[in-house]
């Protein structure tokens, strides 16, 4: 087995990261903790990346360098549009849009190319997963093309953005932890419903959110028309 000694730091960074992840969840948007555990989640989850990237190359994983590369990108473009102001976008934008566009073209192809074999996954990564993760690729690269086109992005979106990003490399994470690494777990807890609820924990935040913000907006919009209506 292949050693590296930044293997610890890998794993350093991803426990930390997903702590850190559930802490910022949990304490009100926008409060002073939010933003401590949000600065940690960050660093965190981009030294686990950049690792998971050097670790994967050393194996030859190619599959794991994807999603390293894949995963730096979210949480770095995440904080980018967190730090600035509404309608404010920067060449790095257009550098970073490379990243989504090459990994999801370069997924779906793989995962093609592993239909194409009759083969139902590729070294134990399922084949759904290849189209899975190549849709929300081609998805991020689509919303940095929208943000480029508009000059960047306003209110409500550029919360969105920075949430969905946020939570979808907080998943990679858990997933990677509670089901990919299922033997660092007794005997008991493998392949258990607690695991799989951990793993995807992220993505049900997320949809919830995601909804919530909808909801929110449209409950103000009804507000200010009720409001309106009763002058």
């Amino acid at each position: 087995m292949l050693y590296s000694p930044l293997l610890p730091v890998h794993i350093t960074g991803g426990v930390l990261g997903i702590l850190s992840g559930s802490a910022a969840m949990i304490y009100r948007k926008g409060s002073t903790r939010h933003a401590l555990a949000g600065k940690f989640f960050v660093a965190s989850m981009l030294v686990m990346a950049a690792t998971a990237v050097y670790l994967a190359v050393l194996k030859h994983q190619s599959n794991n360098i994807g999603g390293g590369i894949f995963t730096f990108y979210l949480i770095l473009t995440a904080w980018l549009t967190a730090r600035r102001r509404d309608g404010e976008a920067s060449r790095l934008d257009w550098l970073a849009l490379l990243v989504p566009v090459v990994l999801g073209v370069l997924t779906w192809a793989n995962g093609i190319r592993v239909v194409e074999s009759g083969a139902s996954s590729d070294h134990g990564v399922p084949v759904g997963m290849h189209f899975f993760m190549g849709s929300v690729m081609l998805l991020a690269a689509a919303g940095d093309v929208r943000m480029l086109v508009r000059g960047g992005v306003l209110g409500a979106k550029r919360i969105r953005r920075h949430l969905w990003r946020m939570c979808f490399g907080w998943f990679i994470a858990t997933g990677s932890f509670f089901l990919g690494q299922q033997q660092a777990f007794p005997a008991f807890l493998r392949g258990s419903l607690v695991l799989l609820i951990l793993g995807v924990l992220p993505l049900l935040l997320l949809i919830f959110w995601i909804f919530r913000l909808r909801f929110a907006k449209a409950y103000r919009m009804w507000g200010v028309r009720s409001a309106a209506g009763a002058d």
